[in-house]
């Protein structure tokens, strides 16, 4: 797995205001504040959860001080993975505290779970090719193209990765499929032959070598300085395009639309995705940009 240039984690899209799907305006933080090493004794962040949080769907927590609700974090409790991918966080009077630093909002906000909330990723890619099957190079780097399968999220509008959350005791490798198939081929809306279809070719593409493209700490609007994404982001290639031609690409579920997008560093992406979509292209040896910056190495 890359090291990800030993990325240093920082807040931009996690300092967004308003909040995703809401009038609430986050306090203010500085950049030279987002670190919980530099002490502001004049921090004063706002409170928020969702009312679908607060509702109980059986995806989130209850709040902290409710009777009986006594979670074990850093753990795994029960079947409800508390463990961060980025190693021990602090619990500051019973909430669990962002690793990365301040993002001007405590509570939930719209995330289901205390601490860390898990996702997977699935990047599925092939390469660019012309009529007679040629891959196709770019121009400038020579480079050749890859393209991968996005969807439009309905929430935001964005352009992302067809991912989504990790049920409780699943394992990644089954979020990982099944949310490709809810999100880019509407396999919740399919007969069961239909899917059973699916699931024959898919199984040749999900069974084959991959590689784990990133693991850890997402800079998410929906974070909070109590509740934060994580995610497992998981490239599988189609060398030859012939597994991924067959399947019928129809948008699902949280997806408003779904196609094959052309890879480059002009990708507009939801949360942290164009980041994972260039480790992609780093590993893969395909084009990213036309300037040649310092690349990464394994």
């Amino acid at each position: 797995m890359f090291n990800s240039c030993n990325v240093k984690f920082y807040h931009s899209k996690a300092l967004t205001s308003p909040y995703p799907g809401s009038h609430v305006e986050r306090s203010q933080v500085p950049e030279d504040k987002v670190s919980w090493l530099v002490e502001w004794k004049d921090y004063n962040p706002v409170e928020y959860t969702a009312v679908s949080v607060l509702a109980g769907p059986n995806w989130a927590d209850p709040q902290i001080n409710n009777k009986g609700f006594s979670p074990k974090f850093n753990e795994r409790d029960g079947e409800v993975e508390r463990r961060s991918l980025n190693g021990l966080y602090v619990v500051e009077n019973g909430r669990p505290r962002n690793p990365v630093g301040r993002t001007g909002l405590t509570g939930r906000g719209l995330l289901g779970r205390w601490g860390p909330n898990h996702a997977a990723d699935p990047v599925v890619t092939r390469w660019k090719r012309d009529e007679r099957g040629n891959r196709i190079a770019h121009p400038v780097t020579g480079k050749k193209i890859l393209q991968f399968i996005a969807i439009k999220r309905r929430d935001c509008g964005e352009w992302a990765i067809p991912g989504g959350m990790v049920d409780p005791g699943e394992k990644i490798s089954a979020t990982l499929k099944r949310e490709f198939e809810e999100e880019a081929l509407n396999s919740l809306q399919k007969s069961p032959e239909e899917k059973a279809e699916l699931e024959k070719q898919l199984h040749k593409l999900f069974s084959q070598e991959h590689f784990v493209v990133y693991r850890g700490y997402v800079d998410d609007p929906r974070n909070t300085d109590n509740a934060w994404m994580e995610t497992e982001t998981v490239n599988y290639h189609d060398e030859t395009g012939e597994t991924m031609d067959n399947l019928p690409l129809e948008a699902g579920d949280d997806a408003g639309m779904v196609k094959w997008v052309d890879i480059s560093e002009k990708l507009e992406l939801y949360a942290s995705h164009s980041y994972f979509i260039k480790l992609v292209t780093e590993k893969r040896g395909a084009h990213w940009s036309e300037d040649p910056g310092p690349e990464c190495q394994e």
